[in-house]
């Protein structure tokens, strides 16, 4: 597969690189690696990089400052390169590219991808959409600045390396990132733990209102626009919320939403092990892995609630009823 990457790059004059709406760690981290190994090892190929505003942690990402913010209208690209994005209606910026460019090829990691371009290369068992991507790339070509973009992406989807998903493999790819000269304290200090005091002040309220349910083994937090405009705080700055619910002792499935819209709930469900939250997730038109997964819901925050919890008890008894 690494051989067929560099065929579609050496037949292409133009790319376009683009993630999934609200980009997290591992998209920017995967499409700012690829714009980087681009602009650095295939100058020849005019590449333009297509990405939704990121959290300002990532402001340390090269490459991030030159994305562009809004879909250039009549441009046809002959290489569509999406990563990180598991249905077509989660393409950020560049959606109409997956319509008009030549070629698409998607590299991810979820096992909700149903295969939404040409040609896809999904890797399931990876941690992360950095790692998979790595495999694909010439290692005596990543130069500091990718490697540091694709390390970013790695600490992001495994919580730095907490999660089930870590496998050794990750840690060889972790490994020859760093070798790299990366400063890899640094990032995951400023990317993964910094948190503004308006940050904070929201986690600390979601925490401290959140609901334990299903007894005691599910446990939710929620955040209103209203909420949102007194901290002065946007989706992006909610990042880390669901993680910290998923701590609490003997819970096993954590769910946080906040208002989008209109009786609108964005969801992020976080899973100990027993329930597949991709499962749930999937059937609400979202995906995700089978220990984190999302999506949209219409509803007041009680039917939101009522419908995901419905699914989630209903996984918990088939496995108590399995022993």
């Amino acid at each position: 597969m690494k051989n067929r990457l560099e065929t579609l790059l050496q037949r292409a004059e133009t790319v376009a690189i683009a993630g999934h709406q609200r980009p997290d760690g591992d998209c920017l981290g995967s499409c700012t690696g690829m714009y980087l190994y681009l602009k650095e090892n295939y100058p020849q190929i005019q590449t333009d990089l297509y990405l939704e505003e990121a959290e300002d942690v990532f402001s340390y990402m090269q490459g991030l400052d030159q994305a562009k913010r809004e879909w250039t209208e009549g441009k046809v690209y002959d290489l569509l390169l999406l990563f990180d994005v598991s249905s077509t209606d989660r393409i950020g910026v560049a959606g109409k590219a997956l319509e008009t460019a030549k070629y698409s090829f998607c590299v991810d990691h979820h096992i909700t991808n149903p295969g939404i371009a040409k040609e896809n290369h999904v890797v399931p068992q990876a941690s992360s959409t950095c790692e998979v991507l790595y495999g694909l790339l010439d290692d005596e070509k990543i130069t500091k600045s990718t490697a540091e973009a694709l390390y970013t992406g790695i600490i992001h989807d495994t919580g730095v390396f907490q999660y089930s998903g870590t496998s050794a493999r990750t840690m060889e790819v972790a490994g020859s990132l760093m070798e790299t000269g990366i400063d890899f304290t640094k990032i995951i200090k400023d990317s993964f733990y910094t948190k503004s005091y308006a940050q904070n002040q929201i986690m600390g309220r979601t925490i401290m209102e959140s609901i334990m349910l299903l007894q005691g083994k599910c446990i939710v937090g929620y955040v209103r626009q209203k909420d949102m405009k007194f901290y002065g705080v946007t989706g992006k700055d909610l990042g880390g919320i669901v993680n910290q619910l998923q701590n609490t002792k003997g819970v096993e499935v954590a769910i946080f939403l906040y208002e989008t819209g209109v009786q609108e709930y964005k969801v992020s469900m976080r899973s100990n092990g027993i329930v597949n939250v991709a499962k749930i997730a999937a059937y609400f038109g979202g995906g995700g892995h089978v220990l984190a997964a999302g999506c949209t819901m219409q509803g007041s925050v009680y039917d939101v609630v009522n419908s995901l919890t419905y699914d989630i008890e209903k996984q918990l008894q088939e496995y108590e009823n399995a022993d």
